[in-house]
């Protein structure tokens, strides 16, 4: 059984195939990128395949047996649809037998935010593949922790974290630990034609600081910001990635605040065990960033 992780150049790519390498073995785990050279893992087949390209898409998955399509970057906006379906399109024409997608989290309350055109996406590729005739299985993502982590850090310059969150309680996961859910869910043929929340702790974003603080020391308190403020802020923070990108980040906030992302968790389903704790995730990040330099404290 070869299984192929497509889109797999970046950070949930690589930590998936880590993840499948491990488990079942390099030879059978194929990597689909449109830089296959930017596939970094030892002994693992890299092969050319781009979402813009079904032709290409097509020749890439041939012979494999199972694929987890990593979800089009969000900045593509609704030009995801057509990505998506490609790939979708390029599997059944390949013969590839399950497709696994990673898509996100969300009960329907994001659909009165600024998140509701990037979840559009979302839900209608998942109709896609559902109407593929493909087996399938669709992972719905909790947010990853290290980009607010990373916020959080970067707030020690002022002492104050600001986002329009709220009181809302959101689950966030590592993305190597939402990659162990996928590989585990690949290599289980049995597992198809469900829907699995991979997510767990949910909390707020006090409680989510008061965590940081515990594991790196930040003395850093949490203040609820407005909407219009966080629009301005990422359209600061990030003047290349455009206006519509300043609006999904905030947009996720939002949901945040709504209770859209407080779902419940299916990663015991989906994982063969219980999400780590957010406090457990962060102390494997601070491990990870003292192995990449030693000598030095987060």
């Amino acid at each position: 059984m070869k299984i192929a992780v497509t889109a797999a150049s970046g950070r949930l790519g690589h930590a998936t195939l880590r993840w499948l390498s491990g488990g079942i073995g390099a030879s059978d785990v194929v990597a689909v990128a449109r830089q296959p050279e930017r596939v970094l893992i030892p002994g693992i087949e890299a092969r050319a395949g781009d979402y813009h390209s079904l032709d290409s898409m097509r020749v890439a998955l041939r012979g494999i047996d199972t694929a987890i399509m990593i979800s089009a970057p969000v900045a593509g906006g609704s030009e995801r649809i057509t990505l998506h379906r490609n790939a979708i399109e390029a599997a059944r024409q390949a013969g590839v037998r399950r497709v696994l997608f990673t898509s996100i989290i969300g009960n329907g309350g994001e659909m009165a935010t600024l998140f509701a055109a990037t979840q559009r996406v979302n839900r209608q590729t998942e109709a896609d593949l559902q109407a593929s005739g493909l087996q399938w299985v669709i992972g719905r993502n909790a947010l990853y922790l290290e980009l607010d982590l990373l916020q959080m850090r970067k707030a020690r310059e002022t002492g104050v974290y600001r986002n329009p969150a709220g009181t809302g309680r959101c689950p966030y996961l590592t993305i190597d630990e939402i990659a162990f859910a996928y590989a585990r869910l690949a290599a289980d043929k049995s597992q198809t034609g469900q829907i699995y929340n991979i997510t767990g702790e949910a909390l707020t974003q006090a409680e989510l600081l008061r965590e940081a603080g515990v594991v790196f020391g930040l003395d850093v308190r949490y203040e609820t910001q407005s909407d219009d403020a966080s629009i301005a802020r990422f359209r600061e923070l990030m003047p290349e990635r455009g206006e519509a990108v300043a609006h999904m980040l905030t947009g996720c906030f939002q949901s945040i605040r709504a209770g859209a992302f407080d779902v419940p968790s299916h990663f015991q389903a989906a994982a063969g065990r219980p999400a780590r704790s957010v406090r457990e995730l962060m102390q494997d990040v601070a491990v990870a960033e003292a192995a990449l330099s030693p000598g030095t404290t987060p």
